[in-house]
């Protein structure tokens, strides 16, 4: 009789879970037929250069990439924090971090090659001297590398949270997480992690009220990006230099990319659809960090990944898994030094290919943290930066696409460290259970 009850108990869960799913899948698809109806609508919109409805979408915009910023950095640091203190101390984490930085460092070494055999293939022509008019932003001019590397260090707690600077926030955040893991299990320590993990579900709770609302955020976004380039904004100067840096993106991001997670027996389909609304904030905000929360959700409510792994593998991800930026800075440099005159041997383009992914890793995950960087790493070797500025006004088109594919691939990160470690894990202690989203 008891046998019976149970089986019928296991029958109801099973049923129950089966129609939790179908709801969730057929939510799912409403959602992303919603996200590409607000798309349409906002390229129709913004086509018709109707300047009441341009400058309404500018502010939409601004309004919620200002909104996702104010949550990303917190986001960022709590998230590293309560991870750490509560895995920080064990065994997994050094697993986890392990495949983390493996993929990450595989993936961006990729992204660089394809970058360099799309540039020898098309062998971009030299700029004439007399275009060379455009400034460029001065104070990044004289910047050294070193400089950039010593702007990561904080010399304050606060300071790097009210500037935004991504990598110092990483750096507090784990230092501070591992303090707490290594810390003697007090009432104390207990409290404030308790404390910590009631602020990550407040921000959760403020994350899920944004993606209620973001169809209105994307039909402004695509609005603000297609009004741009009617008006000519966004031009096809500098075609071929274009054409190598877009190219060699979204052979990463349509081809590559799910090679990897083909390779680890993951339907790339399934994670591109689960991923959606990240990608789709990345493309327009062009910030990989202000995606992040939106990054989160997406990778643990619709691919259900191990949050043990997310909420590590992710915020570091942002920081250091840059095969967009990789590629620009590859491409960039050369195309630089060979405007000066400076011979593109084949040991060059291999020195470069790690010196781009080196200062891909460096990078924060902010808007135009490429374009900035590459500027310091030419300027501190005395190459002229000149052509910079004739890339500046492209360079928006550059950096949506380069967002994307850099979010895409922390996703595939998250996914192949999360079926690597699937099972190998040990079940969440009392106490560890991160908030949900």
């Amino acid at each position: 009789m008891e046998n019976l009850q149970d089986q019928s108990r296991v029958e109801k869960e099973t049923t129950r879970s089966l129609d939790q799913a179908a709801r969730q899948n057929k939510s799912g698809v409403r959602r992303i037929i919603l996200w590409f109806l607000a798309m349409l609508v906002g390229g129709i919109l913004g086509y018709l250069q109707v300047p009441q409805i341009n400058d309404l979408f500018n502010f939409i915009a601004t309004v919620f990439t200002r909104l996702f910023q104010f949550v990303a950095v917190p986001v960022i640091a709590l998230a590293v924090i309560t991870t750490l203190a509560a895995v920080g101390a064990k065994r997994e984490t050094g697993r986890i971090f392990g495949h983390a930085v493996f993929y990450t460092l595989t993936t961006t070494v990729t992204a660089s090659l394809i970058a360099l055999a799309i540039f020898v293939f098309i062998s971009p022509d030299n700029i004439a001297s007399q275009a060379l008019t455009e400034q460029v932003p001065e104070k990044f001019g004289s910047m050294s590398y070193y400089d950039h590397i010593l702007s990561v260090i904080p010399n304050n707690i606060l300071q790097p949270f009210v500037s935004g600077n991504v990598l110092s926030v990483m750096l507090i955040a784990a230092a501070v997480g591992l303090a707490l893991a290594f810390m003697p299990k007090t009432e104390h320590r207990d409290l404030i992690v308790a404390f910590l993990n009631g602020l990550q579900e407040v921000l959760f709770t403020l994350i899920r009220a944004l993606l209620a609302v973001l169809p209105i955020g994307i039909m402004a976004f695509t609005g603000q990006l297609v009004s741009q380039i009617e008006a000519g904004i966004i031009v096809g100067a500098l075609g071929q230099y274009t054409t190598v840096i877009i190219g060699s993106n979204l052979i990463q991001f349509f081809i590559v990319l799910p090679i990897f997670l083909l390779l680890r027996f993951a339907n790339p389909i399934t994670v591109f659809k689960g991923m959606f609304p990240a990608l789709c904030v990345a493309l327009f905000s062009k910030s990989s960090a202000g995606t992040l929360p939106v990054t989160l959700a997406s990778a643990e409510v619709n691919l259900g990944l191990d949050r043990r792994v997310t909420r590590f593998v992710l915020p570091i991800c942002t920081t250091i898994n840059m095969n967009g930026c990789a590629a620009f800075i590859l491409v960039t440099s050369l195309f630089l030094m060979q405007n000066a005159g400076i011979a593109i041997t084949s040991g060059t383009m291999i020195t470069w290919v790690f010196i781009s992914v080196l200062a891909a890793v460096g990078n924060a995950g902010v808007p135009m943290g490429c374009y900035f960087l590459t500027i310091s790493l030419m300027s501190s070797m005395g190459i002229p930066v000149d052509i910079m500025g004739i890339i500046l006004p492209i360079y928006a088109v550059i950096d949506m696409i380069e967002t994307c594919v850099n979010v895409w691939s922390d996703a595939c990160v998250a996914t192949m460290t999360h079926l690597d470690l699937k099972g190998k894990l040990p079940p969440i202690e009392e106490g560890e259970e991160a908030a949900a989203i």
